[in-house]
């Protein structure tokens, strides 16, 4: 403990920058999605004591929760509003191709074949006539790794 109390009395910009650079480490690499505005934080304080700006370790603590929460609940608002729920979840790459062009790359054969959409592959499978190899369909539907597909 000595030796944090004589490194913050010496430079506190240190002991800030370097909380920041562990949070946003811990961020990368398990993406938590709750420590990248604590990280924020601890760099914007880091800045105020590099600049000068020495309040002391208890006020220094208290801006940093205050911008931590204050940057975490606005940020949480702009992604509910910018991102509402209604639209799919942009890592649901199957939901997406919904409404897509896709080429037939296989022949349907009992209402099943193969088609190119999105730069890749997939199963379909078709209600009524069959398209040829190389027609045009639009996707209807995705579950699981077969779509649904209808003439163009």
């Amino acid at each position: 403990m000595q030796t944090f109390t004589d490194m913050y009395a010496a430079q506190p910009f240190w002991v800030w920058l370097a909380l920041g650079v562990v949070l946003l480490a811990v961020e990368a690499a398990f993406s938590t999605e709750w420590l990248l505005w604590p990280a924020v934080s601890a760099g914007v304080v880091a800045v105020m004591t590099a600049l000068g700006l020495r309040l002391g370790f208890g006020v220094e603590v208290l801006i940093f929760g205050v911008l931590t929460v204050v940057l975490t609940v606005a940020s949480r608002r702009l992604i509910q509003r910018v991102n509402p729920d209604d639209h799919p979840d942009i890592n649901a790459r199957d939901i997406r191709l919904v409404g897509e062009r896709a080429r037939v790359t296989h022949a349907f054969v009992d209402g099943r074949g193969r088609v190119f959409v999105s730069g890749a592959e997939w199963s379909a499978e078709i209600e009524g006539a069959a398209p040829a190899v190389g027609e045009s369909v639009i996707v209807e539907d995705a579950s699981g790794s077969r779509l649904k597909v209808r003439l163009a």
